[in-house]
C-alpha cells in the first residue's frame, strides 16, 4: 500500500488530532477514484525555523500550516488555498497571571493591550504579525517554558487560538498555578490554516483538494469540525467578549479576502 508522510509537529495535541482526522477524511472520500493509502504521521517538533522550512527535504509529503507562513518563503510547495478551520486559529484568547485579571478586564481599547508584553515562542509565525500591529512582543524560547516566563513576569500575557488554548492551558499552565484564561477579551486576525504539499506530489495535492470539495458539499467537513470543536462558542462565551481586530500583512494574495466564519 502506498504511504503518505504527514508532518504534524510544532502544534498542540488538539490541532494535531483534528488535522489528522481531516486529512484522513479527504483521502477516504476519494478512495473510489484513487488507490487506498496509509497515512504515516510524524509529530516531531522542529524549534528551528529553518528546519521547519526544509520539512519536505526530510521526506514529508504534506502538512498543515498558516497561509503565508514566512518559514516557507522561497520554498517550492503546492498550496491548497482552502481554509481548514473556519478561521478558528485567528480567534485568540489570553492567558494571564491571576493577579492581572482585574487589570485586563478593565481594557476597553486595543492600545491598552498593545502596551502589555505578549509572550510568543521563538519562530512562531504570528510574532511578526503582532509586531506589525504595534504590539510589544517578547519572542523567546519554546512553548513548554512560555508559561513559566509568564509567571516570572518576563511577559504579561499569552494569546492562543480558541481551538488549542484549553489543552495547552491544562498541559503547561495550570500545573504552575496562578495563571488563568482571561474571561473578557478576544483578539482576531485572519489566520487561515491550509495544506502545504510537497511539490513532487501534485497528484496528492489534487486529491486532497477534491476531498475537501466532497466534504464541503456533503456536510462532512462541518461534521468533523463540530466533532473536534464542539461548544467552543458557549464554553468560552466568545460572542460576549470585547473583540480587538488586527490585520494580517502576511496573507498570500490567493487568500487576501479570507473571512472567518466561526461567529456567523
Amino acid at each position: 500500500m502506498a504511504k503518505i508522510h504527514f508532518w504534524n509537529g510544532n502544534k498542540s495535541v488538539a490541532r494535531q488530532n483534528y488535522e489528522v482526522a481531516l486529512l484522513k477524511a479527504c483521502l477516504s472520500v476519494t478512495d473510489n477514484k484513487h488507490k487506498a493509502v496509509q497515512v504515516c504521521i510524524d509529530n516531531t517538533d522542529y524549534p528551528d525555523a529553518d528546519d521547519e522550512g526544509r520539512i519536505f527535504e526530510t521526506g514529508a509529503d504534506i502538512l498543515v500550516t498558516v497561509a503565508g507562513n514566512c518559514k516557507f518563503d522561497g520554498i517550492n510547495k503546492l498550496v491548497i488555498p482552502r481554509p481548514l478551520t473556519k478561521g478558528l486559529l485567528g480567534f485568540r484568547l489570553l492567558i494571564v497571571r491571576d493577579a492581572s485579571l482585574s487589570q485586563f478586564a478593565s481594557f476597553t481599547t486595543q492600545k491598552s493591550l498593545q502596551q502589555q508584553r505578549i509572550g510568543i515562542p521563538n519562530t512562531w509565525a504570528d510574532a511578526a504579525l503582532f509586531r506589525r500591529n504595534n504590539y510589544t512582543v517578547v519572542e523567546r524560547g519554546a512553548l513548554e517554558d512560555l508559561f513559566m516566563r509568564l509567571k516570572n513576569r518576563e511577559c504579561d500575557y499569552v494569546a492562543l487560538g480558541v481551538n488549542e488554548i484549553e489543552s495547552i492551558y491544562q498541559q503547561f499552565a495550570e500545573p504552575l498555578e496562578g495563571l488563568s484564561i482571561e474571561p473578557s477579551l478576544m483578539l482576531y486576525y485572519p489566520f487561515p490554516l491550509v495544506f502545504y504539499v510537497n511539490p513532487e506530489r501534485p497528484a496528492l495535492a489534487k486529491r486532497i483538494q477534491q476531498g475537501l470539495d466532497v466534504l464541503q458539499k456533503t456536510d462532512g467537513f462541518s461534521a468533523i469540525f463540530n466533532q473536534y470543536h464542539d461548544n467552543l462558542l458557549e464554553t468560552f462565551n466568545l460572542k460576549s467578549r470585547t473583540l480587538f481586530t488586527l490585520t494580517n500583512p502576511l496573507l498570500p494574495q490567493s487568500m487576501i479576502n479570507f473571512r472567518a466564519s466561526l461567529l456567523d
